[in-house]
């Protein structure tokens, strides 16, 4: 009888453990948060003078399960189109305490201009720097940071890197 109910508890305790170990391996898969920012900035191009040549950047981006897409819309101020570039990798890691999340791309698509168009010059920053690491190591790394964020207002300041971009982003839930 003794036998029987050491049998019993070493079974308890056998199924206990494997519930905590599936609960923590859950837990430390899902530590990447989904989430989504709908950004934008106004583009000047410093190397001309004119006021014709500023453009605008619409930047979608979409994390879930660790997986992330960036999606860079350039618009003309007539509001016509001037290009997109869109990306897709994932989260390596976060810093949540000075909110840097570190992305690597290892796909991207451009659309193509027309030739008469004149093409902004973050555009073709994004474009060269972009295809350079992806031609040489297989992967393009950004990071994004926010430097002000208001959860009331749903808004964010975030910083892009490597281009030094900075926008005014909205939080999507």
């Amino acid at each position: 009888m003794v036998k029987n109910w050491r049998w019993v508890i070493n079974i308890i305790i056998l199924t206990i453990l494997l519930s905590c170990i599936g609960v923590i391996a859950n837990l430390t898969a899902s530590s990447s948060p989904s989430f989504m920012l709908s950004c934008s900035s106004e583009l000047f191009n410093h190397h001309n003078d004119q006021q014709d040549s500023n453009h605008y950047l619409l930047v979608d981006l979409l994390s879930k399960d660790g997986q992330v897409q960036v999606h860079y819309r350039y618009f003309n101020i007539d509001g016509s189109s001037a290009g997109t570039v869109s990306m897709q990798g994932k989260v390596n890691s976060i810093d949540t305490e000075n909110m840097i999340y570190d992305i690597s791309v290892n796909t991207k698509q451009e659309s193509p201009l027309a030739e008469h168009q004149q093409v902004p010059e973050h555009y073709r920053y994004l474009s060269y720097v972009s295809n350079l690491n992806l031609s040489r190591d297989g992967m393009h790394n950004l990071s994004l940071q926010i430097i002000e964020q208001d959860k009331a207002k749903d808004f964010a300041v975030v910083l892009f890197q490597p281009s030094n971009t900075v926008c005014g982003c909205r939080l999507v839930n």
